[in-house]
């Protein structure tokens, strides 16, 4: 999977982007320069959520963040966000991205005759579409709930004693897990027998039954409209991503699309994309602002004394976005898994050709050993900890992980995250990699990555003149305001 090309006219500080990406260089590393507040982290970042969000229902609320802001203009029917090209390894696929209002199917399907004069042909009937199935599933999940509630009161009620009856009564409500108003709210008076209020809490399930019914036939009904809208936005080689909203505490009346190039089926389209988003990751400093996180929580990063932690928050995000690594220090947990997995694979492979071990564990302990220079590294036998020895002169000295550089916890995060999670044959979007390293480092970075997983493609957003330094002058992207160096005034 490559980046080819992308197009950004108009998204923040993002004016007139144009970049491309040539599939056929070795290294496929590009660095990318410019002066702060170029807009490199904002584009690394628009490129990872429109690949990585756009088809999983789930992660569709980091698209809304982003695009706070982003209106589509009042004088025309839709706004181009992006254009990106991909080579998927058989083919280039073009993917616009546009947003608009509800009025741009509406004034698209009054041309067409077969859509003329049916008003329930919106836009917003997918996001009632996704309402109405989360509605069921809760309904579903509090039916499942009650029935249990009533398995638990018919074996209750084969107890004798009605003391007993009376307490395992009072388990039973304490166990809901759902605020059921008119159950657990309820004051039960003393002489209330298990008969009466099984009989009760049936019938709470009947109406819930009759909800989930009536549900089902209004969910019936959208799916059909919703059907429609899609039929005809396929024809047209368009696909619905989702609604957002331009402003905070507003509704979601804008909407984003994504039209889809001629070289693939549009029928095969959502299948490509969710190819697409598994191969996409974006790795930056923690202290980055992430665009793609909740405004208010973004707000957390500019005060002080906060009732919640930014970075609290962003793990939690981390959790959902399986692409998303931010450069923390190498946990020790993490690499403990890597040699355990390592050491699973040789085995392994002695069973399947009848005696012979791989390698892996020991080809990931030479590679530590190297990145880490003048450091080995040592696991216990019973794989509970990790440390590591400094070879001077005279001595063996035994460090802990925390006795390493930031450079090197750094170093060696990057390594496990690539190699643990085998990214391989993927885009991998890097801001600002080099900080923490020194200037040998950041220049033996390029070498890194490409011994590391050359597979991959790898876009470096970054200031370092060093890191340019490692790959031809045709490698090297740039925005405005352009990096220049200082002592000959020259563009990079």
């Amino acid at each position: 999977m490559k980046l080819l090309q992308v197009q950004v006219p108009d998204f923040r500080v993002l004016k007139d982007v144009n970049i491309t990406f040539d599939r056929r260089f070795i290294p496929n590393i590009f660095p990318l320069g410019s002066l702060n507040g170029g807009g490199k982290s904002t584009l690394l970042q628009l490129i990872f959520v429109l690949l990585h969000c756009s088809i999983n229902p789930e992660r569709k609320i980091f698209i809304n963040n982003l695009l706070h802001g982003f209106t589509p203009n009042d004088d025309c029917l839709d706004r181009l966000l992006a254009i990106i090209k991909i080579w998927d390894g058989e083919k280039e696929v073009d993917i616009e991205f546009f947003a608009c209002h509800n009025s741009y199917i509406e004034n698209t399907l009054t041309k067409d005759k077969e859509y003329q004069n049916q008003e329930n042909l919106r836009l917003y009937n997918f996001k009632k579409l996704e309402n109405i199935n989360k509605k069921v599933s809760n309904i579903e999940q509090d039916i499942e709930q009650i029935e249990k509630a009533i398995n638990k009161l018919e074996i209750a009620q084969e107890l004798e004693n009605e003391d007993i009856k009376g307490r395992r009564l009072r388990e039973i409500l304490s166990e809901f897990t759902l605020d059921y108003r008119t159950i657990k709210r309820r004051r039960i008076p003393r002489n209330l027998t298990i008969e009466e209020f099984k009989q009760e809490v049936e019938d709470i399930l009947e109406i819930y039954n009759i909800n989930l019914d009536e549900s089902y036939q209004e969910k019936e009904k959208l799916e059909i409209v919703v059907q429609r809208i899609s039929e005809y936005l396929h024809e047209n080689n368009i696909i619905y991503i989702c609604n957002y909203s331009s402003e905070v505490d507003k509704d979601e009346e804008e909407f984003l699309l994504c039209k889809i190039g001629n070289n693939l089926d549009i029928n095969k389209a959502e299948a490509w994309l969710n190819e697409v988003s598994n191969k996409i990751f974006l790795a930056a400093p923690i202290t980055q602002v992430f665009l793609f996180t909740d405004q208010k929580y973004r707000r957390l990063l500019f005060e002080q004394n906060t009732e919640r932690d930014y970075n609290s928050e962003l793990k939690s995000y981390k959790s959902d976005l399986s692409g998303f690594f931010t450069y923390d220090f190498a946990p020790v947990d993490l690499l403990i898994k890597v040699f355990k997995s390592a050491l699973e694979e040789d085995s392994k492979t002695a069973v399947e050709t009848e005696g012979e071990y791989g390698n892996k564990y020991k080809a990931l302990l030479d590679d530590l050993n190297l990145l880490l220079a003048n450091k080995t590294v040592n696991i216990s036998t019973d794989f509970s900890k990790i440390t590591f020895k400094l070879d001077t002169n005279h001595e063996n000295i035994e460090l802990y992980p925390e006795d390493l550089s930031h450079g090197e916890l750094k170093r060696l995060s990057i390594y496990m995250w690539l190699k643990y999670n085998k990214i391989e044959n993927s885009i991998v979007l890097m801001d600002e990699i080099e900080i923490g390293f020194h200037p040998d480092w950041q220049y033996e970075i390029i070498r890194d990555l490409e011994q590391w997983s050359p597979s991959n493609q790898y876009i470096l957003a970054t200031h370092s003149y060093e890191l340019c330094g490692a790959v031809t002058p045709a490698h090297i992207r740039e925005l405005e305001p352009k990096l220049i160096k200082s002592d000959n005034n020259i563009a990079l």
